[in-house]
């Protein structure tokens, strides 16, 4: 008898025992599956969670191009900016390039566009438009640091023929840039407009402001290029002029510009 009941409580306590573990094995299980859930949730939530995390930040209030700020509030605009704003970001891009190229040209192109009237962010289209590489050429024949076309080109002076081709000229380019800029700008009278203008030509962006009875570039439906086309713009200068705040640190953009001055000396024989 006394066997018995030593075999049924020792049975019991087994029962218990395994329950105990599949319990912690369950929970451990559940934990592990809500991290993985986490990791692998769409792109598109977790754009959303960034968004309500900085769409009511003054960061996020202060964005803009020329003076012309998103309209806030819209939050497929607001997740459109914060992709791009992530696409140039030092976890995407892994590299100094554009910060080690802006160092090398802006100064130059923003002293020729202050020259003219122009909003110094236009300084920044060369480096969507072209990388700032001369001799890029698009397929449709759109060439030089400012991606003129051969026609327009001409038409604000600078010569364009099988011996001479002025777009790949820094200063000459960005002097009929910033002449175009200043007519596009006496046509549309906004700056978001004028840099979707260069980017799809005034004649395109006219029909499309006329079709659907918009004048803001944010709420237009536009090609693929032209609509995330200020976005880019907005992008590249939030990385080069708030580095820090999108992964890329301070020091190693400070050494580029150090290399920059030193390579600019020696090529003027100062050195």
């Amino acid at each position: 008898m006394i066997k018995k009941q030593l075999l049924c409580c020792s049975v019991v306590f087994m029962l218990v025992l395994l329950s105990k573990l599949y319990s912690y094995n369950l929970v451990a299980n559940m934990e592990t599956f809500g991290t993985l859930s986490h990791d692998t949730l769409s792109l598109a939530e977790l754009l959303q969670e960034d968004i309500s995390g900085i769409r009511n930040t003054p960061y996020f209030a202060s964005l803009s191009f020329a003076d012309e700020t998103l309209p806030l509030g819209d939050k497929q605009i607001e997740k459109k900016m914060l992709k791009h704003l992530k696409e140039y970001s030092f976890a995407k891009q892994r590299s100094y390039l554009l910060h080690h190229k802006a160092m090398k040209a802006l100064p130059r192109i923003a002293a020729i566009l202050r020259k003219y009237g122009i909003p110094e962010d236009f300084k920044y289209v060369p480096l969507v438009e072209s990388g700032f590489t001369s001799g890029t050429t698009s397929r449709r024949g759109a060439s030089g640091y400012w991606q003129f076309m051969p026609n327009t080109a001409k038409a604000f002076g600078l010569q364009v023929d099988d011996v001479i081709d002025e777009r790949q000229d820094v200063e000459k380019s960005t002097i009929a840039a910033a002449k175009y800029l200043k007519s596009l700008y006496g046509e549309f009278n906004s700056w978001t407009l004028v840099a979707a203008a260069f980017n799809i030509g005034e004649g395109n962006l006219l029909r499309a402001i006329n079709r659907q009875n918009e004048d803001n570039y944010f709420r237009l439906k536009l090609n693929r290029e032209t609509g995330n086309y200020l976005y880019k713009l907005i992008s590249v200068k939030e990385i080069i002029e708030h580095p820090n705040l999108h992964g890329y640190r301070t020091k190693k953009i400070q050494l580029a510009s150090a290399t920059t001055q030193a390579d600019s000396l020696a090529h003027h024989g100062r050195l």
